[in-house]
């Protein structure tokens, strides 16, 4: 099973980053979302990520976007991201915990 990081750092080649086993089917729905450019369901969807807690790569305000993934159950947005890098996107990142730790993960094929 994969892990959560506490912190990321560039991978060297796509095919060193995790594959999508392990994240929850609404992540798979959230990242096909995005790849599609939309429509999200949340209006914060794709706003400018601050990384406040300073775990992604350092990169100038704007480059990081982030998006809801649903919680089932949950009244709110929930505590789960994909945050993305770039414009599009060539760099996403899953948070299952508010932004305490990342994983790097693959775009979908």
């Amino acid at each position: 099973m994969l892990g959560l990081l506490t912190a990321c750092s560039p991978a060297d080649s796509r095919s060193t980053l995790p594959s999508h086993a392990g994240l929850p089917a609404e992540a798979i729905e959230t990242l096909a979302l995005i790849q599609r450019g939309g429509p999200f369901p949340y209006r914060k969807d794709g706003t400018t990520f601050q990384n406040r807690e300073r775990l992604l790569p350092i990169k100038p305000r704007g480059y990081y976007r982030e998006y809801t993934v649903p919680t089932p159950g949950a009244r709110d947005r929930g505590a789960r991201r994909i945050v993305t890098g770039g414009d599009p996107p060539e760099v996403f990142y899953y948070t299952a915990d508010h932004y305490r730790s990342f994983r790097q993960i693959e775009a979908l094929p």
